[in-house]
């Protein structure tokens, strides 16, 4: 699928690809993973021909259709179900060229394709992905212009997954998703029939998605199959059986070396070691596969711990103005715990985060704080209120007045800012290292609690991990806000849900949330069934049914729901069937012509064979009607 052979490319002094090679098969699903800043993105960018290679090249199969998000957020008037269908170039161009023609045979054609390719179901997959993403079918009707960057990024996203490309490259997706849409698009991209390339440093995504790990390291690519767990044990036994070799060869380096040290003025051992110095510079050296180190993240314990629970609520209810986003809000937060919240955008997180860090007001109810209690804030929006002229140093040297430079500058460089950093302007540092900068501003007095609104975004798998680390050594309490399923599985040992205007404990671990969010959380089903868990959270009990009580069919949400879509799809039959017979009645017109047949033979008998195509599609059309006719009565 994609070849590409020595490939080189530079970016100023830097070098990005050193002569790099790879094949990557069809129909692979491909996780693309290195440091911030190695190239990945600039390869992506070779692959869809925006740039051209210094040498080398990447070769793609002709024709191939290529699906990639822009860089750009989309806008303006038109609705986003609308965009979203507007990617499937070829559906678009038939729907408007079938509203136009008028030649009987190029109707045909027509609409014979437009079968082919599905394309009076569009709608409903169209929707079904933006349902995916998080958008309601009234959002839907919605104009782009109405919505912030980040939906729209989403919206992009959408009309990507739609347009079913054979190859489809995606730069970290899941930076402008919440952790539902994170879900479904874990769960969407596992099944893609195509190939994927994706960019990511989410390794659930990594883990539960790709079959190939191409992993770019020291301007060098390699294509390692299996996950992203497969990768990292993989790798982790070739740098131990190179360092291994590295070790047998320097060993055998130094004997050589030692000979021919010891024996080259002896002129009956001279011949000897001149045949030694020839091994030795044919002996090519092995390079050993060292990973970059990579710079702890510290996070400052309070000086003294506080007594529990250092945040009490009864009976609150919070929002904006006279607006009410929660209400019924009765939680306490002890000194040590790890919660993560949960629940899609829009539900309430941010303003529930807003309140426990003493940044909204109770409207009602009582909420109890420890007078002592100091709060570090940490959320990526704040990066934009870092000042972009200014330096790591100059945002340290404010938290320590009476402090010597060198003390500010060793408090720098363990934030991760050493020597020249310190000095760096923060238009010129990376999306990580702004994420470090404002990490340690906001834990810099070492909080009793920490609040972290999507703390992993810009920063890479190792730095994650490290961040794993120094969260799990703070002593403090912990709020997390994250897509990343991992990061949430590995430091929060309680999760609350922000669901139907309040916040609940969730009965359940992330593999619970996740048949949770897939099965849909607004059910009545999925509803009725975590109400009974959470009712007999020790031990599961059977009910013995009843004639009385035992269900004659459905519940009555699910039938009513089986109804309307059942009707839909009906509806979609029936006008598929009437486009049909219209379109037979053409042919037929055009068939019936005296000169038909005479005028032009060849149109006539390949009229006679599309109608013949459409008869049977038509018939199995109906087929389906009756079939789906027998399902509704029967619900």
């Amino acid at each position: 699928m994609i070849h590409i052979n020595d490939l080189t490319y530079r970016l100023g002094p830097r070098m990005l690809f050193d002569k790099a090679t790879v094949a990557v098969p069809g129909s692979a699903r491909v996780g693309f993973v290195g440091r911030n800043g190695a190239g990945k993105t600039t390869l992506f960018r070779m692959i869809a021909g925006e740039l051209a290679p210094e040498d080398g090249g990447v070769n793609l199969p002709r024709q191939i259709k290529l699906g990639r998000v822009e860089q750009e957020a989309p806008g303006g008037p038109g609705t986003l179900i609308d965009f979203v269908l507007e990617a499937d170039l070829e559906r678009a161009a038939l729907m408007k060229e079938a509203d136009t023609a008028t030649d009987p045979h190029r109707i045909a054609e027509i609409h014979l394709r437009l079968v082919d390719i599905d394309a009076h179901s569009a709608p409903a997959r169209a929707g079904g992905i933006l349902s995916g993403l998080g958008f309601d079918h009234a959002a839907q009707n919605r104009s782009l212009s109405e919505f912030s960057g980040g939906w729209r990024m989403r919206v992009a996203l959408a009309a990507v997954l739609f347009s079913n490309p054979d190859l489809l490259l995606l730069d970290e997706p899941t930076n402008y998703l919440d952790l539902e849409g994170t879900l479904w698009l874990i769960e969407y991209l596992a099944s893609y029939p195509a190939t994927i390339v994706v960019i990511s440093h989410d390794r659930d995504l990594l883990d539960a998605v790709c079959d190939h790990i191409l992993h770019l390291d020291n301007a060098k690519l390699t294509l390692w199959k299996g996950n992203y767990t497969s990768f990292e044990r993989q790798r982790r036994e070739a740098q131990a059986i190179l360092l291994k070799h590295k070790k047998k060869q320097d060993d055998h380096r130094k004997h050589l070396q030692a000979f021919v040290d010891r024996f080259r003025a002896q002129a009956t051992k001279a011949r000897q070691a001149q045949s030694r110095l020839k091994v030795l510079a044919k002996m090519e050296p092995i390079s050993a596969m060292v990973d970059q180190d990579v710079m702890p993240f510290h996070i400052p314990s309070p000086a003294k711990p506080l007594s529990p629970p250092i945040i009490a609520m009864d009976g609150v209810s919070t929002g904006y103005d006279d607006k009410t986003i929660l209400s019924r809000l009765s939680l306490n937060i002890s000194n040590d715990d790890r919660i993560g919240l949960l629940g899609s955008n829009g539900n309430g997180k941010s303003t529930f985060a807003k309140l426990v860090g003493g940044r909204l007001d109770v409207m009602t109810g009582t909420l109890r704080r420890s007078s002592k209690l100091t709060v570090g804030f940490f959320a990526q929006h704040q990066i934009d209120d870092l000042d972009p002229k200014g330096t790591p140093y100059s945002h340290v040297a404010p938290l320590m007045r009476d402090a010597t430079e060198a003390k500010i500058r060793a408090r720098c460089a363990q934030m991760g800012f050493a020597n020249v950093k310190s000095e760096t302007r923060v238009t010129e540092l990376s999306g990580g290292e702004k994420a470090r900068l404002l990490m340690g501003l906001a834990t810099f007095a070492g909080p009793h609690l920490l609040i972290m609104d999507e703390p992993t975004n810009h920063l890479d798998i190792d730095s994650r991990a490290a961040l794993i680390e120094a969260i799990n050594e703070y002593q403090g309490a912990v709020i997390l806000v994250s897509h990343d399923r991992y990061l949430l599985e590995a430091c929060a040992d309680r999760l609350w849900l922000v669901a139907d205007g309040t916040v609940t404990d969730f009965d359940g671990d992330m593999n619970d949330y996740r048949r949770f969010v897939l099965e849909g959380a607004n059910s009545e089903r999925a509803s009725k069934r975590r109400a009974e868990k959470q009712a007999k959270p020790d031990r599961k009990v059977e009910p013995v049914p009843t004639e009385s009580s035992r269900p004659a069919g459905r519940p009555a949400a699910e039938t009513k729901s089986a109804r309307r879509e059942a009707k839909k799809k009906l509806d979609a039959i029936d006008e598929k069937m009437a486009s049909f017979r219209d379109l037979m009645g053409r042919i037929d017109k055009a068939l019936t012509a005296p000169d038909a047949f005479k005028r032009d033979p060849a149109k006539a008998q390949q009229l006679a064979q599309q109608r013949q195509d459409l008869e049977r599609a038509l018939s199995r059309l109906e087929e389906e009607w009756l079939m789906l006719s027998e399902e509704t009565e029967t619900a």
